[in-house]
């Protein structure tokens, strides 16, 4: 499955953990985005892993599941390639 993560993160130290947490999932497309493909079980792993970042009080955090057919119109301009071109 094919995940776009956005996140909003207030506190800079839990920003950077997120950042390298998720850095293990996928890759970092924009400064606070990242596109991840993963399983059914890896999303779950995923999601639980990068929850305990997130202050639900004062944070945000986005989690995108495309399917394929949305996938395929993503438009992409620029030097920063993401995840679904190396697939």
């Amino acid at each position: 499955m094919f995940v776009i993560v956005s996140y909003d993160i207030v506190d800079d130290k839990r920003r950077t953990k997120l950042a390298k947490k998720l850095c293990n999932w996928g890759q970092r497309v924009q400064y606070s985005v990242f596109e991840c493909i993963v399983d059914k079980q890896q999303y779950k792993q995923m999601k639980k892993e990068i929850l305990k970042f997130v202050d639900v009080k004062k944070d945000s955090l986005r989690l995108y599941r495309l399917c394929n057919d949305c996938k395929r119109r993503i438009e992409s301009f620029g030097v920063k390639h993401g995840a679904e071109e190396k697939e």
